[in-house]
């Protein structure tokens, strides 16, 4: 992690996080900002260590030879009617490959998401990442506004829309019939719920520190999890005690990692909170899974 995220106390991240979610408006978080200014802190240093810099978030170029990018719309009936997401596929010739749904955080497809969609192709899986900001235009470009779009629109359409773009994954002429499915705080929520809605749906999930599905759905959890949490990240670890619960009462096979003075928003690596060592563990450990679970 950069130098200047470790100098930040832990409470501005909690802040932005509180901000990220809805818990706090703009003008409240900046205010808060503006109290560690006045105790020393540079207002450039924060800004930057909690807001994306998508510069940044690019591992996999779009122009990788060893990859094909491109957008497919599906049909989504009980959702918004249509979706659409970014498609990656690895160039090599075959018939059947394992398929990895990619599901963004809490306001669309911003290029880390499509980036991570093409680190999943190159290392052999066709990746999917839709855009739940379809509807209204798709990702608008900055994090503040998609958040905004995606908390306007219904949250019921929303998981329709994902629950339609996986069996359109799944039953895509290049799958080989086996979907997983990874995501990120909103994404990671959404991982635990298509693990619960439909049992037979996916093949292997990671959620990245997401919360998980209804009480009342996690019965039907049959799918094999890899949970992945920051040791910082109080807000969704505290969920994890009585999940951790109810997948053992049910023999899920699971397993958690929780990663050691890691923030919440530990993979991206846009912004202050991504920690390079535990997210390259964290990665590793996927591509692992989904080759084992996937094959």
């Amino acid at each position: 992690m950069d130098n200047k995220a470790n100098q930040i106390p832990q409470e501005a991240f909690d802040w932005y996080d509180e901000y990220a979610h809805g818990g706090m408006d703009r003008r409240t978080f900046m205010k808060k900002l503006g109290t560690l200014v006045a105790v020393g802190y540079s207002m450039a240093v924060l800004t930057s260590a909690l807001l994306p810099n998508y510069a940044l978030a690019e591992q996999v170029s779009f122009n990788d030879s060893d990859i094909i990018a491109s957008y497919e719309e599906f049909e989504s009936p009980d959702g918004h009617g249509k979706g659409r997401g970014y498609l990656v596929t690895p160039t090599i010739k075959k018939a059947n490959f394992p398929v990895v749904l990619v599901i963004h955080e809490n306001r669309g497809l911003n290029p880390y998401v499509k980036d991570v969609a093409r680190r999943l192709a190159k290392a052999g899986f066709v990746a999917f990442a839709p855009d739940a900001l379809f509807p209204v235009g798709g990702y608008p470009g900055n994090d503040d506004e998609g958040r905004t779009l995606q908390r306007g629109l219904d949250r019921g359409k929303i998981q329709y829309d994902f629950l339609a773009a996986a069996h359109f994954l799944k039953k895509h002429p290049l799958s080989n019939g086996k979907l997983g499915a990874v995501g990120f705080c909103f994404g990671g929520y959404m991982v635990n719920y298509l693990a619960a809605v439909e049992s037979d749906l996916l093949s292997a999930g990671v959620p990245f520190y997401g919360t998980p599905a209804a009480k009342e759905l996690r019965k039907n959890i049959k799918a094999p999890l890899m949970v992945q949490l920051g040791e910082l990240d109080a807000r969704v670890n505290k969920s994890w005690p009585e999940y951790e619960e109810d997948l053992k009462n049910n023999n899920v096979d699971y397993k958690m990692y929780m990663y050691k003075d890691a923030k919440h928003g530990f993979h991206n690596d846009s912004t202050g909170r991504y920690d390079k060592e535990n997210a390259e563990l964290a990665w590793h450990r996927t591509i692992a899974f989904f080759a084992e679970k996937l094959a």
